[in-house]
């Protein structure tokens, strides 16, 4: 497959996860980080207990990505507390359509913001919030088990709520 073809963007439907999607969530993490990974009992506790929602994207039957988002009962904020995409979709629309779909979730909640941390060496991600109208408002010195800096972002999201973001295609 040619560099241009790899770039075209996909379709994909946004829905929240579900138990059986466990085995592509870890898939998914392992494909995406080297360290300080979400294992299978965390997940399953993030979408059965935790004030969490876990949104996955699928394209022709396979999750190519996860967003997992934190709510607390005593702030206003929301927070990105992991996403990842899959080689064959990403750059092509799947991350960008998790972010929606997790904003578009938050703000029914009645989030006033979106936060997240992302690794300072993770160009294409940091890119990736930029572009989605996120600004970085911190850095964390040694956030990162590797002793690496965090960068700070957040995204205010609109007042009037919205629906709940499942059911969701995304896509040209």
């Amino acid at each position: 497959m040619s560099e241009q073809l790899a770039r075209e963007p996909i379709q994909v439907h946004i829905r929240a996860a579900r138990q059986g999607d466990l085995d592509a969530l870890l898939t998914l993490e392992t494909g995406a980080f080297a360290q300080d990974r979400l294992n299978r009992r965390r997940f399953r506790y993030l979408l059965l207990h935790a004030n969490a929602c876990t949104l996955v994207a699928e394209n022709e039957g396979c999750v190519r990505g996860y967003v997992c988002v934190l709510f607390s009962r005593a702030h206003l904020h929301a927070r990105i507390y992991s996403i990842a995409v899959d080689a064959h979709a990403r750059g092509r629309g799947a991350g960008t359509a998790l972010l929606a779909a997790a904003e578009a979730e938050s703000n029914a909640r009645r989030c006033r913001d979106m936060r997240l941390e992302v690794h300072d060496r993770n160009a294409k991600a940091i890119a990736l919030y930029r572009r989605c109208g996120y600004r970085m408002f911190a850095e964390v010195d040694d956030y990162y088990p590797e002793h690496g800096r965090a960068l700070r972002f957040e995204k205010p999201l609109p007042h009037a709520p919205l629906r709940a973001a499942s059911g969701w295609s995304h896509g040209p």
